[in-house]
C-alpha cells in the first residue's frame, strides 16, 4: 500500500513539475529556493513569449520586400536570421532548465521517501548552493560559447539554404529567401560553371592537403634522422637554421617567395640564367600545374622544421639499448630506421599528422599570400577561383569580392563535414577522453 501511495505521489509531483516549473518544489517538497528560481525562469520566459514569437516568425519568413519604404525601415533578412537563431538558442536553454526542474522534483521526492522527512531550509539552501556552484561557475563560459561559437556556426549553416548573394538579394535593399538545397545542387550536381569550378577546387584542395602534409612530415623526419646520426658538433647550428623558416611568419616568407619566383624579374630565374642552368625564365607561378608544384615545394621549405623538431623529440625517447641490440644482431642503419625508429615515431605522431592534414585543408596563408590563387583558368571569369585556389581561399573571394555568401556557406559546410570526423577522432585519442577525466 505504501509503495502504491509513493508511486501515486511521484506521478502527482511529476505532473505538477511538468505543468509549471518550481510549483512542485513550493507545494510538495518545501524547497523554496529551487522552487522560486525555477518559477522565476518560467515567468520571465512567458513574459517574453510575444517577442519570441515575432522573432520565430521573422526567422521563418525572413521579412517581406517593401520598396515603398526608406531603406533603413525595410526588413533586414540577415538580422532576422541572426535574431531567430539566438531565440532558438534561448529556447534550447529554457528546455534544459525545464528538464532539470522536473528531474530535481523527482530527486527531491526520492530523497524524502528515503529519509521520511523534509530537510530544513538551511540544509536545502546549503545543498543547492553546493550543487549549483559548478553550474553558476560554468554558466558565463557556456553563454559565451553559445553566443560566439554555436550561433555563428548555425548562422553559417543557415545561409547555405538561402539565396543571400549579390546583386538581387543583399539586405536591406532586398530581402533574402529560403531556397532549400538549391545551392548544394548547383555546386555539387549542376552542369554549370560553378559546379565545374567547385569540383576542380575541391580535388586540388585534397591533393594539396595530402602532399603538403606528407612532404613536410617525411621531410622533417629525414632531416631529424640525419641530424641525430651525424656526430658533428655543429648539429645544433643546423637545427637552429632549419627551424628558422617555421619561426618566420608565413605572411612575410610567402610574400618574399612570391617576389623571388616572379617570372619576369624574380631573382631565382635571373640567378639560374646568369650561371647558365636555364636559357629562358621558368614560369614558377605562371601555369596551373607549375604553380601547384611550387606551392607544395615552398610549403615544404616553410613547414618541415616543425616535424623535424617533433621527430627529434620523439627519437630521444627511444632507448639506445634497442638500437644497440639491433646492431649486434647485424641490422644496418636502414633496417634500424625502418623497423625501430619509423614505427615508434609514427605511433607517437600519427594524431598530429591527422590534424596537420586538417590544418592544410584550411591553410589560407600558404596559398593566398604566395599566389593569390593565380593563375587563372577557364572558369575563373565566373567563379574567381584560380588554378591554385583551395576551398578556403575561394570562400574568401566569394564573400569579399563576389558577395556570393550562399555558395561560400555551402563550401564551408562541406569543409566542416569533411574535417569534423578528423577532429572527433583526434579528441577521442586524447588521454583525458580515454581516462574519463573530462
Amino acid at each position: 500500500m505504501k509503495l502504491k501511495n509513493d508511486l501515486s505521489d511521484m506521478k502527482k509531483i511529476a505532473r505538477t513539475a511538468s505543468c509549471f516549473m518550481g510549483i512542485a518544489h513550493l507545494l510538495y517538497l518545501k524547497d523554496y529556493v529551487k522552487g522560486a528560481f525555477f518559477a522565476l525562469c518560467e515567468i520571465i520566459f512567458i513574459c517574453f513569449l510575444p517577442a519570441i514569437g515575432n522573432k520565430i516568425t521573422g526567422l521563418v519568413t525572413l521579412g517581406s520586400p517593401h520598396p515603398e519604404l526608406p531603406i533603413k525601415m525595410r526588413d533586414n533578412s540577415i538580422f532576422m536570421l541572426i535574431d531567430g537563431i539566438l531565440v532558438l538558442s534561448v529556447i534550447a536553454v529554457f528546455l534544459i532548465v525545464y528538464f532539470l526542474s522536473v528531474k530535481s522534483a523527482k530527486n527531491g521526492y526520492t530523497e524524502y521517501c528515503r529519509t521520511g522527512r523534509f530537510k530544513s531550509q538551511k540544509d536545502l539552501f546549503d545543498t543547492a548552493m553546493g550543487k549549483s556552484f559548478p553550474i553558476f561557475g560554468l554558466a558565463p563560459a557556456f553563454v559565451m560559447v553559445l553566443v560566439f561559437v554555436v550561433v555563428p556556426l548555425l548562422f553559417s549553416v543557415a545561409v547555405a539554404f538561402t539565396n543571400y548573394s549579390d546583386p538581387s538579394h543583399i539586405p536591406p535593399n532586398n530581402t533574402v529567401d529560403w531556397v532549400g538545397f538549391q545551392n548544394f545542387a548547383e555546386l555539387l550536381a549542376g552542369q554549370n560553371t560553378w559546379s565545374i569550378g567547385f569540383i576542380r577546387v575541391a580535388v586540388w584542395t585534397l591533393v594539396w592537403a595530402v602532399l603538403a602534409t606528407f612532404t613536410c612530415y617525411f621531410g622533417g623526419l629525414i632531416v631529424a634522422v640525419w641530424l641525430k646520426e651525424i656526430n658533428f658538433h655543429i648539429a645544433p647550428v643546423f637545427r637552429f637554421i632549419f627551424i628558422l623558416p617555421y619561426a618566420v611568419p608565413s605572411v612575410v616568407s610567402m610574400l618574399v617567395w612570391k617576389n623571388l619566383l616572379n617570372g619576369s624579374f624574380g631573382i631565382v630565374n635571373r640567378t639560374l640564367m646568369q650561371i647558365g642552368i636555364i636559357s629562358q625564365p621558368i614560369p614558377w607561378l605562371g601555369t596551373p600545374l607549375m604553380a601547384q608544384f611550387t606551392c607544395v615545394v615552398i610549403n615544404l621549405w616553410a613547414g618541415f622544421g616543425y616535424f623535424m623538431l617533433l621527430s627529434l623529440g620523439t627519437m630521444t625517447a627511444i632507448s639506445e639499448d634497442m638500437n644497440e641490440a639491433a646492431r649486434i644482431d647485424g641490422a644496418n642503419r636502414r633496417q634500424i630506421f625502418s623497423k625501430i625508429t619509423l614505427p615508434l615515431v609514427l605511433y607517437q605522431t600519427l594524431p598530429l599528422i591527422i590534424m596537420s592534414f586538417a590544418h592544410n585543408v584550411n591553410n589560407f596563408g600558404a596559398i593566398y599570400f604566395l599566389t593569390n590563387g593565380a593563375p587563372t583558368v577557364a572558369d575563373s571569369t565566373t567563379t574567381m577561383a584560380g588554378g591554385t585556389d583551395i576551398l578556403v581561399t575561394w570562400i574568401y573571394k566569394l564573400t569579399v569580392t563576389l558577395m556570393r555568401y550562399n555558395y561560400a556557406s555551402v563550401i564551408a559546410v562541406m569543409i566542416f563535414i569533411v574535417l569534423a570526423p578528423f577532429a572527433i577522432w583526434q579528441f577521442r585519442q586524447t588521454k583525458a577522453y580515454k581516462e574519463g577525466s573530462l
